[in-house]
């Protein structure tokens, strides 16, 4: 790093030019990238992905949208079978109002279960079409268009006088949610106010708005090479609300170490460009490790086959990498052209005081901070106990996880929605019937039709013959499980139909349906009948996206091990790091489980209902963001430590010095990131909600229980091991050996 410094301040002119040439490309390419990014959750290899996309294409509607369920309830005396004239005009109105939409009823098909068992209620299924900017039906619960009112308004005129009309379905039922998007700008201009105000109160002087100009390059430079990935892969526009934020806080991360370093080796009496040597030669390593630990958490994303998750991976990765590029090449120059003159203010203030140098307070570590050291190594033990076994609970909570859709008791329990839920409740019709899901059939659908009405938990199949449900070819079969879709049985339903399809359709002779593209030949299924839905694309996405994830955090880290264990030049420090970094994403997991899932303050903390589920992708993106940005954390302490032991060969002054020159930086940093991603949960987007106050109560976590008290109390506990790295591993690694010291005592 020390050569890295000099061949920058050699050049000091030149990376000026280049960094504010960088800074005004990025700044012209922001707009085209964001131009560029996709709008589509696309999940291509996936079977109900597949079937969704193209029942969308052919019918403009259904696929992965959940339908509205209207329910009319007849008056007193009036059974549907007599009344099947005026049901039928109810909902022909609501497709002359909704003309994208697909409308079926008892009307339409006569089917019996269609009614209920009181001969007065009755239901159908409205699949919403395309909205009107053309973009496809679809989205995250609760953030879909409510046409609800719209479908109701439409049926009372024309019903018999006396008959109620509810319309429910999962959407209907949903905690209302402003799909009004993400106001980035604001979030982002949170973010920066919070950095302000920390990096004032740490600096006290103008140089905190040296980090924030780093973090503002960065943040440029990596939508520049966004602009470039737009050019060969897609690029999901989920990075526009993650990485502007995420590039704050790493940046700001990394610039804290190395200008609070700087001061450091102010105190210390050196000045000029050998201030800056020596910063770069002691945080230098922490920031490159840092970021490398940041980009191995985030390989997690880009390999697996998820397009909008590989997208949030590869543009943490440009941001990671960016920050670390601006932090050890640009901010050097900063600090050796204008630090000291950043400083003047401070030192002005600093002359009229006991102190002859204005970074007297960097002389020495953090008082406050020390004393907590000691605090924790005394009772480390208790300490360890306490905050590990807190951390073990919630982490024991964590398989608990509800990953799937949400199952109707979960949400709302008043409003029409609830009503209509209750009246189909009353007259003896299932609850899956507000789940159905769609089968695309190629060819004559009834033989498929025919085999699912045998199947175990089908409670009705929906085959009618007119145009929006037979085009190009094609038939669409809407199948209504007794189960949701959200439960176990749902699902087992679903994983029936499956296998019911595939045997109706193994002898179909070959051939290639007009109009679809798709083929289909003898002894096979491809193409003949494939089963679609919202259910069953998320089972998909379940077993593409987790399948694999033991073997990949096997592989993550084996890697961190490698990284950790050349930079601490330990073997045992590395493991610890990674147990611990385990242990607080399983916390994590559990306290979204305690959050959303049982709804555990979530109305009083965001003003938003539970939905009884957490979503099927936030352990993985929580895994692969927390992963790298705890493990930040842990190098910065840590390669602390294992400075300070070796110049002084005692474990108690290594921790105690690590974390009072640390302690003060970590939490600013978390305090960032923290506010950062706090702000991002207030976003009206349910699942923006979701992820983002998982990242903040991540980070959170680990700057409280893991860093301030598990790291130097267990650090404490492994006494003279936690520096042992024998010759025959130290040789691989190319560094050093450490022997192990001689003796049993803690300050060894």
């Amino acid at each position: 790093m020390e050569r890295l410094s000099i061949f920058v301040l050699r050049r000091r002119r030149l990376v000026t030019l280049l960094a504010v040439c960088a800074f005004l490309a990025g700044l012209a390419a922001t707009p085209l990238a964001i131009q560029r990014l996709s709008e589509e959750y696309a999940h291509p290899g996936m079977p109900a992905f597949e079937a969704n996309r193209e029942i969308v294409r052919i019918y403009g509607n259904g696929g992965y949208q959940r339908p509205f369920v209207p329910v009319v309830v007849l008056p007193e005396g009036m059974r549907a079978q007599e009344s099947r004239q005026a049901v039928g005009r109810a909902f022909a109105a609501v497709a002359a109002e909704l003309p994208r939409a697909r409308v079926v009823s008892y009307a339409d098909t006569g089917d019996p279960r269609l009614v209920g068992a009181d001969g007065r209620t009755t239901f159908g299924l409205v699949f919403p079409g395309a909205y009107s900017d053309g973009s496809p039906p679809g989205g995250g619960l609760g953030e879909t268009p409510d046409e609800g009112p719209v479908i109701a308004a439409a049926m009372a005129p024309v019903l018999p006088e006396g008959s109620t009309v509810r319309v429910t379905g999962l959407d209907a039922l949903a905690p209302g949610v402003d799909a009004g998007g993400v106001d980035v700008p604001a979030k982002i201009g949170i973010g920066a106010a919070a950095a302000v105000v920390v990096l004032l109160l740490v600096f006290r002087s103008a140089l905190a708005f040296v980090p924030l100009l780093v973090s503002a390059l960065s943040v440029f430079v990596s939508f520049a090479v966004i602009l470039l990935l737009t050019l060969v892969t897609t690029v999901h526009d989920v990075a526009l609300t993650t990485m502007p934020l995420l590039g704050l806080g790493i940046a700001v991360d990394y610039s804290l170490l190395l200008v609070a370093r700087w001061r450091e080796e102010q105190a210390s009496g050196h000045r000029g460009d050998e201030a800056v040597h020596r910063a770069m030669r002691g945080a230098g390593r922490a920031v490159l490790s840092s970021g490398a630990a940041v980009a191995i958490g985030l390989v997690t994303m880009v390999v697996l086959p998820v397009p909008f998750l590989r997208s949030l991976g590869l543009t943490g990765m440009v941001v990671a990498a960016v920050s670390v590029a601006a932090t050890l090449t640009v901010l050097p120059v900063l600090l050796a052209l204008t630090g000291r003159r950043l400083e003047r203010r401070r030192a002005r203030s600093a002359a009229k005081g006991p102190a002859a140098t204005p970074f007297h307070r960097e002389a020495r570590a953090g008082c406050a901070w020390s004393a907590w050291a000691r605090g924790v190594i005394r009772l480390r033990v208790p300490a360890a106990l306490v905050s590990g076994g807190l951390l073990l609970a919630l982490a024991a909570i964590a398989p608990a996880a509800d990953l799937g859709l949400p199952e109707s008791g979960d949400l709302r329990a008043s409003g029409p929605a609830h009503e209509g839920l209750a009246a189909l409740r009353r007259a003896g019709v299932p609850s899956g019937s507000i789940t159905p899901f769609d089968v695309l059939v190629t060819g004559d659908p009834a033989p498929v039709a025919e085999r699912i009405r045998g199947v175990e938990g089908v409670s009705a199949v929906l085959a009618p013959d007119g145009a929006s449900w037979r085009r190009e070819g094609t038939a669409v079969v809407t199948v209504l499980p007794v189960a949701e879709s959200g439960a176990d049985a749902g699902q087992e339903t679903i994983a029936r139909v499956r296998r019911a399809v595939s045997d109706t359709t193994a002898g179909t002779t070959a051939g290639t349906a007009t109009g679809t593209g798709i083929a289909t030949a003898a002894g096979t299924t491809a193409g003949t009948a494939r089963v679609g839905g919202n259910a069953a694309q998320s089972m998909d996405f379940l077993r593409h996206a987790y399948g694999a994830f033991p073997w990949m955090l096997a592989a993550v880290a084996l890697v961190t091990f490698v990284m950790l264990a050349r930079a601490l030049r330990s073997l045992l420090l590395p493991l610890k790091a990674i147990a611990l970094n385990l242990l607080s994403l399983g916390a994590v997991v559990g306290a979204m489980v305690l959050l959303w899932q049982y709804g555990w303050g979530t109305r009083e903390l965001l003003g938003v209902q539970p939905t009884g589920s957490i979503g099927e992708f936030v352990p993985l993106t929580i895994f692969a963001f927390l992963y790298g940005l705890s493990m930040d954390y842990e190098v910065f302490i840590l390669a602390r430590m294992r400075e300070e032991y070796d110049r002084s060969g005692d474990t108690v002054h290594a921790v105690v010095e690590g974390v009072g020159r640390t302690g003060r930086l970590v939490t600013s940093a978390a305090l960032i990131l923290f506010v950062s991603f706090a702000a991002l949960a207030m976003t009206p987007e349910l699942d923006v909600k979701v992820f983002a106050s998982g990242l903040a109560l991540g980070v959170l976590l680990d700057a409280t229980l893991i860093r301030g008290v598990l790291v130097p109390a267990v650090v404490a506990m492994m006494g003279r091991w936690n520096w042992w790295l024998p010759a025959w591993a130290a040789r691989p690694l190319r560094v050093a050996p450490s022997p192990l010291p001689p003796g049993g005592r803690l300050s060894t």
